[in-house]
């Protein structure tokens, strides 16, 4: 069995609704703000499972935090920037030698610790 591909459009916006327990109109909001961009096989939106993940953290950041639209375009911004930069670590991780791998880690962990 091979891995998932979390990016693969398989839901309909029915199926997505009822499992984040939302109106399918909630979703197209949603979609017309950019907060997802499901795909688009003639007039059916499809929903990856990556989209369903985003979808649930928008609507915790809506319902039990109470961020408002402009918030929530900021903290996606952000956490994508973040994800961004977390890959170009990974990449030049990849790149040291061992020994420069852990002091460039050690420098890594004094930084966070000051904060």
């Amino acid at each position: 069995m091979g891995i998932k591909d979390k990016k693969q459009p398989v839901y309909v916006i029915s199926v997505v609704a009822e499992m984040l327990g939302v109106h399918p109109q909630t979703l197209r909001m949603y979609e017309r703000e950019g907060f997802v961009i499901p795909r688009r096989t003639k007039r059916l939106r499809l929903y990856s499972e990556e989209d369903v993940e985003r979808l649930n953290f928008v609507l915790s950041l809506t319902k039990e935090l109470g961020v408002n639209k402009a918030g929530v375009d900021i903290i996606l911004r952000m956490r994508q920037r973040g994800e961004a930069l977390q890959h170009e670590m990974e990449d030049m991780m990849r790149l040291l030698d061992e020994d420069m791998q852990h002091d460039f880690e050690e420098r890594i962990r004094r930084i966070f610790s000051k904060e």
